[in-house]
């Protein structure tokens, strides 16, 4: 035979060891070194993007934070000086209020109120009902309890020197419903008799501007926010009013306080949040910093795209390359392979494998067809042994017939012919033939469902004529199942067994009905017959061999059962169930679709 020219195995010959086809392919492993280099180097550099970010954040938050407490700290200071002046003594506590006193009261209050924007109310308040707030022009809300309100008694009652109350609705000044936060103050009176005892407070209302701007310096990014939480958990501030006004709490603030760390992560995805968080001692709030990682990881990206362009332009250069090479060396494996997984399955048309390589690979495909050809002939000759013996077995269990019952049949013959009973003669006789026929032919293994149905509606008949009316039988089987394979003599003797053992002492008239149906994808006969039934050790043996009284049981059930798995496998076969008095039902089981072996 002519060989086709074949560049790639001509090329491949060149190689004459997998030695030197491993050295052509270090080239590929440098590229995928290149790949882990690559993807390592982009994990890096994310990394350190997002470390780097995530402590510039946090020094943010921190500086955030101390800058509040300073803010706060002024407030401190101011609520300090109003609340120990002398003119506030003599105003709140004197015995009737000093008008010059109130005066300088005022304008101390004009002063503070004219320079800070951010303060919206201040006051002072006394236990004995005279106060004095902002400019004194506006009306004070008459239905308003003061002592309901939190800023006001803590102050009064508590023992710190001031109380930061959380973001609130301000009800004092009429008509007015601002949100603030209040820093109240406890207001000492030192002429009581009591002993310096809380009888007044000092209060100034702060609106979210100076806060706001501080949160505003601070941001990172340009999606980046900060808000405030109290030591509750409650909003003091956030940028979207919302989620004071509406209690719509998009951030997930459970997370926040029941954390330890300065940072933490919430969400997935684009819409994941790095939040840093600082906690003052002097306020006991929680300055929290939120960015979304993908803007703070945008460096990051625009540096991984750039390694992607590089590590594309490395692999292109490779697969040109690598493509050649590796078509020289994977093909033959390939080949080899694929006539493996058909050898394995069991197709040996294959064992012919021509490669034209001469190295390792060449001489490995002529030692597998070698050993293709001695299995398929050792394969072949045990297949031929095995199924000489498996027909020899099947024949001789088959050959067992009860030569009681042909006496019995041909003495019933013999007395129906005396008793010039022609048509039942007729009638047993041919039904006889039919089962003699099945019985000791040998040129059929197996037989259809259906022809075994009519065996068996031969063997009923004829005992129907010797037993008259002490039994009846049925016959309902599924037309469908009428062409499945079945071995021969199979319900005959399931019948015979049903008969002998069960109707034939039953007192009064016994019925024996035959059923097929299809069942899971299986074919099922039932022969169910109401006679005197099985105690549970006769049915516990029924399946041994030497527990069967041949006598009465044809080629028994133990002869059945032995063909129907050697033929079909041990998982299909006969199960009885039987009651004493009730009894017995025999169901025979076969695969629904199989190919009739040869």
């Amino acid at each position: 035979m002519k060989k086709k020219f074949n560049p790639e195995a001509m090329f491949l010959g060149k190689f004459n060891s997998i030695q030197s086809v491993i050295f052509a392919m270090v080239s590929m492993l440098l590229l995928g070194a290149v790949a882990i280099v690559t993807v390592i180097s982009m994990n890096y550099t994310r990394t350190s993007v997002f470390d780097n970010s995530s402590l510039y954040t946090q020094t943010i938050i921190q500086q955030m934070n101390q800058n509040i407490d300073s803010y706060i700290d002024y407030m401190e200071n101011i609520s300090y000086l109003v609340s120990s002046n002398e003119d506030v003594q003599a105003y709140l506590f004197g015995d009737e209020p000093d008008p010059e006193s109130r005066v300088r009261i005022l304008n101390q209050f004009k002063t503070i109120l004219d320079s800070r924007s951010d303060i919206l109310n201040l006051g002072i308040i006394g236990e004995n009902g005279r106060m004095l707030i902002n400019d004194a022009l506006r009306l004070t809300n008459p239905d308003l309890d003061i002592h309901t309100q939190e800023w006001y008694t803590n102050a009064l009652n508590g023992s710190a020197s001031s109380y930061l109350s959380s973001s609130h609705v301000q009800h004092i000044i009429s008509g007015e419903r601002p949100w603030v936060i209040t820093l109240s103050r406890g207001i000492r009176n030192k002429s009581s008799e009591v002993g310096n005892q809380k009888e007044g407070v000092f209060f100034i209302d702060l609106n979210y501007s100076a806060i706001s701007e501080l949160c505003n310096q601070s941001m990172v990014g340009n999606q980046g926010y900060a808000f405030i939480l109290d030591a509750e958990g409650n909003i003091v501030y956030h940028p979207q009013q919302q989620q004071l006004y509406n209690e719509l709490q998009t951030e997930n603030i459970s997370l926040i306080m029941g954390t330890d760390q300065d940072t933490v992560l919430f969400g997935k995805g684009s819409g994941e949040k790095l939040y840093s968080i600082s906690r003052s001692e002097k306020t006991g709030w929680t300055v929290v910093n939120c960015v979304r990682v993908e803007e703070l990881l945008r460096k990051s990206n625009k540096a991984q795209s750039l390694y992607v362009l590089v590590a594309m332009g490395l692999m292109i250069v490779a697969l040109f390359f690598s493509r050649f090479i590796s078509r020289s060396i994977t093909q033959p494996i390939q080949q080899l392979c694929d006539s493996m997984e058909r050898v394995q399955e069991g197709d040996f048309s294959v064992s012919d494998i021509v490669v034209e390589s001469q190295n390792e690979i060449g001489s490995l495909t002529k030692s597998f067809n070698v050993m293709t050809h001695r299995i398929q002939e050792l394969m072949e000759q045990n297949i031929r042994e095995q199924e000489a013996k498996r027909k020899s077995e099947l024949k001789a269990l088959q050959s067992q017939i009860n030569p009681h019952f042909l006496y019995n049949t041909l003495d019933s013959i013999i007395w129906m012919a005396e008793g010039k009973k022609n048509e039942e003669v007729v009638l047993m006789t041919a039904s006889l033939a039919r089962l003699l026929r099945q019985s000791i032919s040998n040129e059929d293994e197996v037989v259809s469902i259906g022809q075994e149905v009519e065996y068996a509606r031969g063997y009923l008949t004829i005992q129907k004529m010797r037993y008259k009316d002490k039994m009846e039988f049925q016959i309902e089987v599924d037309p469908s199942i009428l062409h499945i394979p079945l071995i021969k003599l199979v319900l005959q003797p399931v019948i015979e067994n049903a008969i002998y053992h069960g109707l034939k002492y039953k007192e009064s008239k016994g019925l024996l009905l035959v059923k097929g149906f299809m069942k899971n994808d299986n074919a099922v006969l039932q022969v169910i017959d109401n006679g005197v039934g099985m105690d549970e050790e006769t049915l516990a043996h029924i399946y041994e061999r030497h527990k069967v009284n041949y006598q009465s049981n044809g080629v028994g059930v133990y002869n059945v059962q032995k063909r129907l798995q050697l033929y079909y496998g041990n998982e299909y076969g006969i199960t009885y169930e039987s009651k004493k008095g009730e009894g017995t039902t025999a169901t025979i089981t076969i695969p629904g679709r199989q190919e009739v072996k040869l």
